[in-house]
């Protein structure tokens, strides 16, 4: 399985060129799409840039400016040296996505769905009950690679950290053989957990009966007692913490654990919702959901970053940056917009942009409605409307009455039909425009996790980044692994 690994001095190095980098464009990174009409986007662009991209068509945007691996790229007209520079070096400086090559030869990015596009071939039939295909993808990868990583660290016990409806947990417990202890916040995930707990077991006593009696093997890694036996037993022994998908600050939070807890020999992180991750310049980001405080525990003050008498920062407990040398870079910030593109899915955009999908005309739609909402109450910009069903499929006046109803506002305000007209026909270049801040995108999110290699290389922990899910099923597919025992490069090669 491929791997990312850098020298400390490699990882300082790429820090440094991603902040300069994302810092020259962060007017394309910070804006919001819906504005394009309201904050002329387009006319902030360098006028070389606009004249070659309003010429391309959709699947020429895929080609030419998103798509790092297109080996046949030819273009319709000449571009300016600093669109093709721009292009370039988002793409050098932002981790593969990819995970190329296993065993010598390329894997098929749904091989395990070959037969059946919505059951992998990988996991028994008890493991996809009530799983989507992504969801199934990814726990058996991510499965793999923990109990590869228990292996290596002689690690028995796992606790899944926002473990949701406990598909992963049931995969590493029943399937894997592993003593494991699920930890999930939301009451209605945890019951939803339960019932199917109860399933699986049930469908395992029912499997017993059946073979009782022959040599033929249960299909389950464990007993069912196992979980009962571990719901008891109290974390005092040296396990593994893995947290799929684990949103926002909870990735950074488990983090912080694995280096400061004795009893965490190893980790698996696959971070998401970037745009939930607080900051020195955000600290309570939208989205955002605090643990409550019991009545009798007394509240204490969230810590927060300090300058000193140099000026350097003094480490804080915020999501980004975790890393003392990120923290001491003058100037550099990450907005919640940047973080929030970070989150989009490069591969599925190209994809739509090939087939020239008609989802993609919902940004021009959403744009002029913006312009429209400003104009009538300037008060109510970015207004949240909320996801209009197929909105692609309707006439513009239409979808704008529901809008317009979504916030409040009379749908009969007037719609001056010929403007409104002429910011349709340019969708080409809403699209082109999004296109340069989803370019952006890898960039911003390979420096989130960038800033988390090295607040583990400042602690004395060195990981390893691994693609491991294929990014066209699962978008957020990096899994940041670390462990306390012996060098990473002497370590055998995780899958």
């Amino acid at each position: 399985m491929f791997t990312i690994t850098l020298s400390s001095h490699d990882q300082r190095d790429l820090a440094t060129n991603l902040t300069t980098f994302l810092s020259t464009y962060k007017y394309i990174s910070d804006s919001y799409i819906i504005e394009f009409f309201t904050e002329e986007l387009w006319e902030k662009l360098p006028a070389k840039w606009r004249e070659v991209l309003c010429g391309l068509s959709f699947p020429q945007i895929a080609d030419l400016l998103l798509d790092r691996t297109c080996q046949d790229r030819r273009y319709p007209s000449v571009w300016p040296l600093s669109l093709l520079a721009f292009r370039a070096t988002a793409h050098a400086l932002s981790f593969p996505r990819q995970a190329g090559r296993q065993s010598g030869r390329v894997v098929h990015p749904v091989e395990e769905f070959l037969e059946n596009e919505s059951q992998s071939s990988m996991l028994g039939h008890i493991f996809r009950k009530h799983v989507k295909p992504k969801k199934q993808h990814e726990i058996h990868k991510l499965g793999t690679l923990v109990k590869q990583l228990c292996d290596q660290t002689n690690c028995e016990a796992v606790v899944d950290v926002g473990s949701g409806q406990g598909h992963l947990t049931r995969f590493l417990s029943f399937g894997l053989g592993l003593a494991v202890t699920a930890i999930e916040a939301d009451g209605k995930l945890v019951t939803m957990a339960t019932k199917f707990d109860e399933e699986l077991l049930w469908t395992l006593e029912k499997e017993k009966r059946k073979w009782d009696g022959s040599s033929h093997p249960s299909k389950a890694g464990t007993s069912p007692r196992h979980v009962v036996e571990e719901l008891a037993r109290p974390l005092d022994e040296s396990l593994v913490v893995t947290g799929l998908h684990a949103c926002g600050d909870l990735s950074a939070t488990l983090l912080r654990h694995f280096v400061e807890c004795p009893h965490v020999r190893g980790i698996t992180s696959v971070a998401c919702c970037y745009m939930k991750i607080t900051t020195r310049g955000c600290p309570s980001p939208p989205g955002l959901v605090t643990a409550p405080t019991p009545p009798d525990t007394l509240e204490l003050p969230r810590p927060v970053l300090t300058d000193d008498d140099n000026g350097d920062c003094r480490a804080g407990e915020f999501g980004y940056p975790m890393s003392s040398w990120l923290r001491g870079l003058p100037g550099h910030t990450l907005s919640y917009k940047a973080r929030e593109g970070a989150c989009h899915a490069i591969e599925d955009y190209m994809q739509r942009l090939r087939e020239e999908n008609v989802l993609l005309r919902t940004h021009c739609y959403r744009a002029t409605l913006e312009t429209i909402i400003t104009e009538a109450k300037p008060e109510m910009r970015r207004a949240g409307v909320q996801t209009i069903k197929k909105a692609h499929l309707l006439p513009f006046a239409e979808y704008a009455r529901l809008g317009l109803a979504r916030v409040g506002l009379l749908s009969s305000l007037p719609l001056e039909p010929g403007r409104v007209e002429a910011m349709l026909e340019q969708e080409g270049r809403v699209v082109a425009y999004f296109s340069l801040a989803l370019l952006l995108a890898p960039a911003v999110e390979t420096l989130v996790l960038l800033d988390r290699i090295i607040y583990l290389q400042e602690n004395g922990v060195k990981s390893k980044l691994v693609p491991l899910f294929d990014p066209e099923l699962s978008p957020r597919n990096f899994v940041l692994v670390a462990m306390k025992t012996g060098m990473v490069e002497e370590q055998r090669e995780l899958v």
